[in-house]
């Protein structure tokens, strides 16, 4: 019985200190909205690119394409559709990446699909802007092995920017470069 008194005292005696840290406590910080994270690529751009056909085992042999990239805003922004067009090499090479925003983890999915192939390959990578930069994340089955991929976009100016996918086999302690594409807005 004396246990139950002594309880409701020290209860009772905690809730009359008075508490005045948790009456002024600070608001939590606001989501930010990246819903126009992808605003800068919107154009029509060159891009001059390479292409690492086997980033791990021969970092140092690559081939070269130049082309053009067009991104359009799809639903006033939240969307995007990039279409890219490139020679090279004897090589021609067209792609679409579909961008969409998820307002509620404001984050986007990175949607790619080649030419070649006709359909949305793997799952998306997702990202959001970081550091000034929009990374793009995900999985990808390379001979059978999962396989980190990272994309990054870095702005480096109103009518330029960049674009590079890494990736890593042995679990993110490592990366390679995979493709690069160097971009400048064509007025």
């Amino acid at each position: 019985m004396r246990n139950k008194y002594l309880g409701f005292v020290l209860a009772l005696g905690a809730a009359l200190i008075p508490a005045p840290a948790l009456a002024k406590s600070p608001k939590a910080p606001v989501a930010r909205d990246g819903s126009h994270d992808m605003d800068f690529s919107f154009g029509t751009w060159r891009t001059d690119i390479k292409i690492f056909k086997n980033p791990i085992d021969k970092p140092n042999e690559f081939i070269t394409m130049t082309g053009t990239k067009r991104t359009t805003p799809v639903w006033n922004g939240k969307a995007a559709l990039e279409q890219i067009e490139a020679d090279g090499a004897g090589s021609h090479w067209e792609a679409l990446n579909l961008m969409l925003y998820d307002p509620v983890a404001r984050q986007w999915s990175q949607n790619y699909v080649d030419s070649e192939v006709g359909r949305m390959e793997d799952a998306p990578q997702i990202g959001e802007m970081r550091d000034g930069k929009l990374e793009f994340n995900g999985l990808e089955p390379i001979n059978g092995r999962a396989t980190l991929v990272r994309g990054v976009w870095t702005i480096t100016g109103p009518d330029t920017h960049n674009y590079r996918i890494s990736r890593s086999v042995d679990g993110g302690r490592s990366w390679h470069t995979s493709f690069t594409a160097n971009l400048t807005r064509i007025k």
